[in-house]
């Protein structure tokens, strides 16, 4: 079956059912996970709250889920989708109770920052959909699982307001974000109930270790080293972003701790990635079950700036539409909605170019476009007609978000069994990409803010060009030590 006809409304088929049911889990997520970004004018005026302090929560949304999409991406290859899938939806929905309730704003920024951990739900579904579907498909299913699950954002700005007012009272708000707390709950009853990790009569792949990635080469080794710096970094940012010198969260104290459990932490990581890797760095790997590390870290930084810059966009465009053309906040988060709106189409439509005329040639095109359209949004003022201003946003929009379906079009194709390792491995770097952009933001303006991000695209579409077309087969060895091949194109 080919990416032409796949039929998505054929619900009698079991694989079209599971991407169903797991595109709404994580549709929900989103949901949940940027709930806030519509009401946060609602906040602001119960918690008389800073323009730093809104930032603040921004950037706290994304924190926690840099380590978050990493531990599941771990815990999904070793218990599989099913279980962590629901429990992940479940505990949402206990987080978001709490934000609702929160009576101050150091409560707000905890909740928030915690419910970062929500963001990790994306990871699962990409595992779970690579189990369901085939490597000639696997690119535009995996896009309308992401695609229609991002939209849960544009579902919350384009709704929540509006809710918030039919609530009535100055507790609205808080009302409305419960009410997406109580369905994400229940989904995760319904979720474990319903799917299944595998096909009747197909293997889930388990990674040989569980505690950090494998790699194949002393040279792979560093890299991967490397790759996990940027992590910490912007970990160590937010951190002084809340420290006494800015946002004045954290006493000099509490900064130090972190500073120190971030260096602490990212040492145990090393040591567990040594012990995953001991035996093949001593005894090597047979060349048919090699991969390079390089594929990875080239989606990871793709991921940070297509992902990235969705998230920080979608966290602060009802705020740069309201002080632009001075709109109240629901025309404002409805007309925002159409950044995350284009999902429904965008990312299906890069997962099937990237299934149809090659991964690095598309991959390498939507960067580019994404460069150019947030070129044009940085030249957005009060003298544009809102109507460009929209179109605009929804252009580029289109850009940012089917290169992220051509980036997971290629993630399950590196190495099956360590899948949910590398989606959380990438999706971590979407979320570095959101820290680094919305700590931009709370520096300069929005003009400048596009720019960045048109300058980080710009270097991303070259690391793009070092990266390979996936051929042939990989190889994963099942529990009685025999190997299967899987055709990766």
């Amino acid at each position: 079956m080919s990416s032409e006809n796949l039929n998505i409304l054929n619900v009698s088929d079991p694989k079209i059912r599971t991407l169903h049911v797991s595109w709404v889990a994580f549709f929900i997520t989103f949901v949940v996970w940027f709930n806030h970004a519509p009401l946060l004018a609602f906040m602001k005026e119960a918690f008389d709250l800073t323009d730093q302090q809104l930032k603040a929560l921004m950037i706290l949304n994304v924190a926690m889920t840099i380590p978050a999409r990493i531990i599941v991406g771990m815990l999904v290859d070793k218990f599989g989708p099913r279980l962590i899938y629901s429990g992940l939806l479940m505990a949402a929905g206990l987080m978001c109770g709490a934000f609702a309730m929160a009576n101050s704003y150091e409560q707000l920024a905890l909740f928030r920052f915690l419910m970062g951990f929500t963001g990790a739900g994306f990871v699962i579904g990409i595992r779970l959909v690579s189990e369901w579907f085939p490597a000639k498909t696997v690119g535009i299913a995996e896009g309308i699982y992401g695609g229609w699950g991002n939209f849960g954002s544009a579902a919350a700005a384009m709704t929540l307001p509006t809710l918030a007012l039919m609530y009535g009272g100055e507790d609205g708000w808080r009302y409305a974000l419960l009410s997406t707390g109580v369905v994400a709950f229940l989904y995760g009853i319904f979720f474990y109930r319903v799917a299944r990790n595998t096909p009747k009569g197909s293997t889930y792949f388990k990674p040989k270790k569980s505690g950090g990635l494998e790699v194949t080469s002393k040279k792979d080794f560093y890299f991967l080293l490397a790759m996990n710096v940027p992590m910490y970094i912007a970990l160590a940012v937010l951190t002084w972003k809340l420290g006494p010198e800015n946002l004045g969260l954290l006493s000099n104290t509490a900064c130090n701790a972190l500073y120190a459990g971030l260096v602490a932490l990212f040492v145990f990581q090393t040591s567990q990635i040594y012990k995953v890797n001991k035996e093949n760095l001593t005894h090597g790997v047979p060349e048919i079950q090699q991969y390079k590390f390089k594929q990875v870290a080239i989606l990871n930084w793709s991921y940070f700036v297509t992902f990235g810059s969705e998230l920080a966009v979608v966290s602060m465009l009802p705020l740069f539409f309201m002080d632009t053309f001075e709109l109240d906040p629901v025309k404002a988060g409805l007309l925002a909605s159409g950044f995350a709106f284009m999902n429904l189409a965008a990312r299906p439509g890069g997962g099937w170019m990237s299934d149809k005329f090659g991964r690095k040639k598309s991959l390498s095109i939507l960067i580019a476009g994404l460069a150019v359209g947030y070129m044009v949004l940085s030249q957005i003022d009060s003298t544009w007609m809102i109507a460009a201003a929209v179109v605009a946003t929804m252009c580029c929009s289109f850009f940012v978000q089917a290169g992220e379906g051509a980036v997971f079009a290629m993630v399950p194709l590196v190495q099956r069994r360590m899948t949910g390792q590398i989606a959380g491995m990438t999706g971590a770097y979407g979320n570095v990409g959101a820290v680094t952009f919305l700590t931009v933001l709370s520096f300069v303006d929005t003009s400048t803010f596009f720019m960045f991000i048109a300058g980080a695209a710009a270097v991303c579409f070259v690391f793009a060009q070092f990266l390979e077309e996936p051929e042939g087969h990989m190889a994963e060895v099942l529990e009685d030590g025999s190997v299967e091949l899987i055709k990766v194109n």
